[in-house]
């Protein structure tokens, strides 16, 4: 096997998951499984506070999220295709801003409130789920504002 033809071979697996989509319907069931989880975090809060049912919510809210960001649009053109990068790229930024900044600002509120003022991190739920928000808000934002 040639070299040439190993890349080749790379370069187009790269390409086949790049321009990887779900359908448009799992648009639908993506919200369906977030909101569904959304409302049983919250019911959780007043029913029980199981502790081993907030990871597996918090999972099943962040797959949602995730099915509507890779799902199609109804019309998929190359206008959506650079929105969707672009918001992608946008998402990535500040998630890293994010991540940056949000303990230096719990830092300060603690010292401020006279908590315990421990320097403290933060989930990766926090920043997935800051991340897939970002790059929904903005993509849908983009999206109404140049139809």
């Amino acid at each position: 096997m040639s070299k040439q033809s190993i890349c080749e071979r790379e370069r187009s697996q790269l390409k086949k998951m790049n321009k990887f989509q779900l359908g448009n319907s799992y648009k639908k069931v993506g919200l369906i499984i977030a909101v569904v989880s959304f409302l049983l975090m919250i019911l959780r809060k007043y029913v029980e506070d199981s502790e081993w049912v907030k990871p597996i919510l918090h999972g099943f809210l962040l797959f949602g999220l995730l099915l509507i960001s890779v799902s199609k649009e109804k019309i998929e053109d190359e206008f959506v295709d650079s929105l969707r990068s672009q918001t992608y790229r946008l998402a990535f930024i500040l998630a890293i801003v994010y991540a940056l900044v949000q303990p230096l600002i719990n830092y300060g509120v603690a010292v401020m409130l006279n908590k315990d003022d421990e320097l403290q991190g933060f989930s990766y739920f926090q920043v997935l789920f800051f991340m897939l928000i970002v790059q929904l808000c903005f993509f849908w934002q983009l999206k109404r504002m140049n139809n």
